[in-house]
């Protein structure tokens, strides 16, 4: 390695580099600076990856890693960094790991005590929640939705009553389908943002409750062409709405107290209403 190499990175060492999601301008002089200098660069794509190292005039060695062979190639690329090589790791686009190949190696490489370097920059989800006007303090990734129907449905009903901002990631020839089965177990009011071609040209950003966001799409078939974030606001239960843990108490207690304590207690304890605790108690326990 050069000396300029050597200011550059740390050998040994395993650097994870976002690159652009969609607009070149995005990516970071320390990206640029680390894909220049390491001694190789392993890429889910090396055809994919080559071009960005050629717009940006960089010429380091490529390897390829990918899903079916990550598994496999993981020791070998151990073993160079052992030996001292250092790599960076790269997807197509975004942040490696992130619904894209590089945990298997990332975790061999921790465990076996090898440097990892995360680089911040690009990444679709971040990118289209802090434009959709959704709620961000807490949220919770779920990658990729299964490809068939069954699947999808099954995933939406895990969901169905989870507070956090929900996001997805759907291809365009899929997203119909989705929406279709997500509305079949949301429901038309749940609001949801699709966010597509994000930092490219024709970026869209709109929300619209469930219902009115499907016909939307089919106004234009413009609007299903690119990769697409989909977010789904979290579930906000009804202030009237019982919790099952509440009836459970109130049940409970109804054995042992009058039913009018009985739920006042229960009330208390699970933040509900004490008078439709009373009520429901009126019509299923006396």
């Amino acid at each position: 390695m050069s000396e300029t190499n050597s200011c550059a990175v740390d050998v040994a060492t395993l650097y994870i580099v976002p690159t652009p999601i969609g607009n070149l301008a995005d990516i970071t002089q320390r990206a640029l600076d680390v894909l220049a200098n390491v001694d190789l660069i392993a890429a889910e794509d090396t055809r994919h990856t080559s071009r960005l190292l050629s717009h940006f005039s960089i010429s380091t060695r490529t390897f390829a890693l990918h899903d079916h062979n990550e598994q496999q190639k993981a020791d070998f690329l151990i073993e160079k960094l052992q030996a001292g090589t250092s790599i960076a790791l790269v997807s197509d686009a975004g942040t490696p790991l992130i619904s894209d190949p590089g945990y298997h190696l990332v975790n061999r490489c921790r465990q076996a005590g090898v440097k990892v370097v995360p680089l911040p920059g690009p990444c679709a989800v971040i990118t289209a929640l802090s434009g959709a006007g959704l709620p961000s303090d807490r949220f919770s990734f779920e990658g990729f939705l299964p490809p068939k129907s069954k699947g999808r449905r099954d995933t939406f009903t895990s969901l169905e009553n989870d507070e956090r901002t929900l996001i997805f990631y759907e291809s365009p020839h899929r997203i119909l389908d989705s929406l279709a089965d997500m509305l079949a177990v949301l429901g038309p009011e749940r609001q949801v943002v699709l966010a597509r071609e994000l930092t490219k040209t024709y970026e869209t950003i709109h929300g619209a409750p469930l219902g009115e966001l499907i016909p939307w799409l089919n106004e234009d078939s413009n609007r299903l062409r690119g990769e697409m974030v989909v977010l789904v606001a979290g579930h906000r239960a009804d202030k009237t709405e019982l919790s099952p843990e509440a009836l459970r108490t109130v049940t409970l207690l109804a054995k042992e107290l009058p039913l009018k304590k009985a739920a006042a207690l229960a009330a208390e304890i699970h933040s509900s209403k004490k008078n439709a605790l009373y009520k429901w108690g009126l019509e299923n326990l006396e």
